[in-house]
């Protein structure tokens, strides 16, 4: 082999790569990319929702993420709650005009510079947070769990704050509710967790359900709300 064969055979991998690279690189479309502008959109909330932001930069955090932050409260008939705010988040509130029925009580979300990744990343989940605190407190989430199996039932002890479950092992599984959730049993297999806290409640219900997660081959275990698991075929001799 030549020196030029083996030469024109290096720079015709080289050009291979970059062609590769370059593909993958290119977009199926040439239209823009969009990015989602879901901060954007305002909150309505009734009269009966309050919303305090206290621009006091939080000096003793919980953690240390939250120092330098500021809280902001959302108060309405259910109960409260507080976001911790970041600095570069602005929040601002409109308050309805009483000549116009149709109008109503919002708040918008936004940020210093959009153009920065981290400030445009919290936009959108500042104001989903906010938007579930105001849902939880004016209206409030409820979870229902399905207890499917052969004597799976649950029933609630010491003053309604303990649930205690009988999932097949030789104990019952005791669990005492989080503060701010309470829990129903309208029939012995079916729970419906209620709460202000959207997070505090679907954790509860994902603790509830690591006892007995749904299996596909007899389909029994804890389900949550509509969840549902496509029945596998068992081994067949």
């Amino acid at each position: 082999m030549t020196i030029a064969t083996s030469s024109l055979r290096y720079h015709s991998v080289r050009l291979t790569s970059s062609v590769r690279s370059t593909l993958q690189r290119q977009p199926f479309h040439s239209a823009a990319p969009i990015s989602s502008h879901i901060g954007r959109k305002p909150i309505s909330f009734s009269n009966d929702v309050k919303i305090n932001h206290d621009l006091t930069p939080i000096t003793t955090p919980r953690i240390p993420s939250e120092l330098h932050n500021t809280a902001l409260t959302v108060i309405g008939p259910l109960g409260q709650q507080t976001l911790v705010i970041k600095p570069f988040v602005k929040i601002t509130t409109q308050t309805a005009n009483p000549e116009d029925p149709t109008s109503q009580n919002s708040i918008q979300v936004s940020v210093e510079d959009p153009e920065v990744k981290h400030q445009r990343a919290m936009w959108g989940t500042t104001r989903n947070l906010l938007n579930n605190a105001i849902t939880g407190v004016s209206e409030g989430y409820r979870v229902m769990l399905r207890l499917n199996g052969v004597g799976y039932r649950g029933v609630l002890e010491n003053k309604d704050r303990s649930l205690s479950l009988k999932l097949g092992y030789s104990h019952p599984v005791v669990m005492d509710l989080p503060e701010g959730v309470t829990c129903t049993v309208p029939q012995p297999n079916r729970l419906i967790l209620h709460g202000t806290d959207l997070q505090v409640v679907t954790e509860f219900a994902a603790k509830i359900q690591r006892w007995r997660k749904p299996e596909p081959y007899n389909q029994k275990g804890i389900f949550i709300n509509d969840e549902t698991i496509k029945k596998k075929e068992g081994k067949k001799k």
